[in-house]
């Protein structure tokens, strides 16, 4: 698992300002934060991007999603409204090939994104 930064960090290799963590899912604050409130929700398993998510992995991507809402709520800004966002392949942005949901949140945030 340890190929990838997030790999290292789901093992605990390097540490991070952990908010939630159980066997399957890990999320942190993002080192580079683009919104007041930036957080990373990654699964332990290594799925390099949404493209290679398969069948068997549907309870582990609602999982991610659930984690988000949980924290969205414990960092206030589940009321005032948040995004989740998961770049796939480097078109989209996506530096670490080691899916991982985004949730930005805590400022007013402009549409189309990028």
């Amino acid at each position: 698992m340890s190929e990838t930064l997030f790999g290292r960090i789901a093992s605990g290799e390097i540490p991070v300002d952990l908010l939630y963590e159980d066997e399957d899912v890990v999320a942190f604050r993002d080192i580079n934060p683009q919104a007041p409130v930036h957080l990373l929700v990654i699964p332990r398993k290594p799925i390099p991007t949404l493209n290679d998510v398969q069948p068997e992995d549907a309870a582990l991507i609602g999982k991610l999603f659930l984690v988000a809402a949980t924290l969205a709520a414990r960092e206030g800004i589940a009321e005032s409204g948040y995004r989740t966002v998961v770049n796939c392949n480097a078109g989209a942005g996506q530096t670490v090939y080691h899916l991982h949901l985004h949730v930005l949140g805590g400022r007013p945030l402009q549409w189309p994104p990028g």
